[in-house]
């Protein structure tokens, strides 16, 4: 029996997206994240590897935009992103990066903001930046904070603060969307899932909307 999906790749519209995790890497320990429930807490290693360049320019043949994705991994932790990023900028391929890392110097983010200034940069930093690691376990969230703002310099689209809601920060809300409006950067408010009954200091008590 023919798979009725079989054709969806080759049928799709030509301004689609693709959304990718380009490698098994990231520093963080974020407690509800997949890897982190379902590899790291019971001590097996994170599945996947480094996506090649040989695939990723197959994959740029077909899609006019790629979003990296932080699902189960860091996007700027692969080791050759930036060939990735140089790759997406010869082909006139859209890049939207989302990442809540702050591993790398600064001068690293600074020198791909120079040299891809037409990429989009989403920086999960998950309360006001002095908290943020109370669910991003190992970020510098004032330092990510501070190269997100120094994103603004070279990048041609508004960087993205997301910000997702959990109870340590759901108070913290209006002063964060103050700070983004003041630093003129878009504030985006996420109401996450990603909660479980032996996690209280996660738990949301409501969602909140703006």
């Amino acid at each position: 029996m023919k798979n009725k999906h079989s054709n969806l790749f080759w049928t799709r519209k030509k301004n689609e997206w693709v959304n990718l995790d380009i490698t098994n890497r990231c520093p963080l320990l974020c407690p509800l994240c997949q890897r982190q429930k379902l590899y790291t807490d019971n001590n097996e290693k994170v599945p996947g590897h480094d996506m090649s360049l040989e695939v990723f320019d197959v994959i740029t043949n077909h899609f006019p935009k790629v979003d990296f994705c932080g699902q189960y991994s860091d996007p700027i932790h692969h080791p050759q992103f930036d060939k990735i990023l140089d790759m997406c900028k010869k082909k006139n391929i859209r890049a939207t990066i989302h990442t809540a890392s702050s591993f790398k110097p600064k001068k690293w983010y600074v020198k791909m903001f120079q040299q891809y200034p037409n990429c989009e940069w989403c920086f999960g930093i998950d309360g006001l930046p002095k908290d943020s690691n109370q669910y991003r376990i190992n970020q510098d969230g004032e330092k990510l904070f501070e190269i997100m703002l120094e994103a603004k310099k070279y990048l041609r689209s508004t960087p993205i603060w997301q910000y997702i809601v959990f109870k340590y920060n759901e108070k913290d809300v209006d002063t964060a969307m103050q700070i983004a409006k003041d630093n003129k950067i878009f504030f985006q408010l996420i109401n996450s899932r990603r909660t479980r009954i032996n996690y209280e200091h996660y738990k949301t008590t409501k969602k909140i909307y703006v």
